[in-house]
């Protein structure tokens, strides 16, 4: 039996890699945006170990996240589930940061710096990071006029190197990046042509397996598959360089 910690899982691909897990007999602690989203939770709070709460769009509430999550005890694996997706416009958060990027990006470097280390990192991020600009001297899209798709596969392009990154650092701990798919969530949207049942598989695979597959570290996976993602992200370069970029942001060095 494995406890996991799974973001971002009041809702869709969060809350069926949950549901999964703990179907198959492992712990899970959930988490949530605010006590109202929580709610949407229902009966699921009953089976976990427990739930965070905290919007991971605030640097303030990231860091009460990562608290609360350490709070349960040392985790297996961690589950990067939470994201935004396409927005009509640069929102700003209440930190300055661009919310796309301060979502998908900062707050999973921030929670993976703070929280105690586990044995095993899923970050979920999109086939749309083969999309995503490798430059990161506006990675707050600033000066560039915005770009809803463009921003977004820029963050999991950032999100995946990451990812990698974590594995070369970190040796120790097995990383992985997982593309779910194009699938039917209140993100992906109705047009979404994957398979909804097969979003939720690969996370939780790596999560808890003891396949010797889905415990080789610095992988990008699609459906239990090894692929080959953009070139950035094995760059050991653009790698330092990001990670160096993110410490900056957000003030917290990774160990």
């Amino acid at each position: 039996m494995s406890t996991v910690f799974v973001t971002g899982s009041t809702t869709g691909l969060g809350r069926a890699t949950a549901e999964q897990l703990l179907d198959t007999g492992h712990q899970v602690v959930l988490h949530a945006r605010s006590a109202e989203r929580a709610v949407e939770l229902g009966g699921l709070t009953d089976r976990a170990t427990g739930v965070a709460i905290g919007d991971l769009a605030n640097a303030d509430e990231v860091r009460s996240v990562a608290e609360q999550a350490d709070s349960f005890g040392e985790f297996d694996a961690v589950i990067h589930n939470a994201g935004v997706y396409l927005e009509d416009q640069r929102v700003v958060t209440v930190d300055g940061h661009a919310r796309v990027l301060a979502v998908n990006v900062l707050a999973p470097y921030m929670l993976t710096a703070l929280m105690h280390r586990p044995a095993r990192l899923i970050y979920l991020s999109s086939m749309m990071h083969t999309l995503g600009s490798p430059r990161l001297d506006d990675v707050e899209w600033t000066t560039r006029p915005w770009h809803p798709a463009q921003a977004y596969g820029d963050s999991k392009l950032l999100l995946a190197a990451f990812a990698g990154a974590i594995a070369r650092r970190w040796p120790d701990v097995c990383s992985s990046a997982v593309d779910p798919g194009w699938v039917p969530t209140r993100m992906g949207g109705p047009g979404a042509t994957d398979d909804l049942a097969l979003g939720h598989v690969t996370q939780c695979w790596l999560a808890v397996s003891n396949d010797p597959m889905a415990t080789t570290s610095g992988q990008y996976w699609y459906h239990q598959e090894i692929q080959r993602p953009a070139d950035a992200v094995t760059d050991p370069v653009f790698q330092d360089a990001m990670l160096a970029e993110l410490a900056g942001l957000t003030g917290v060095e990774l160990p």
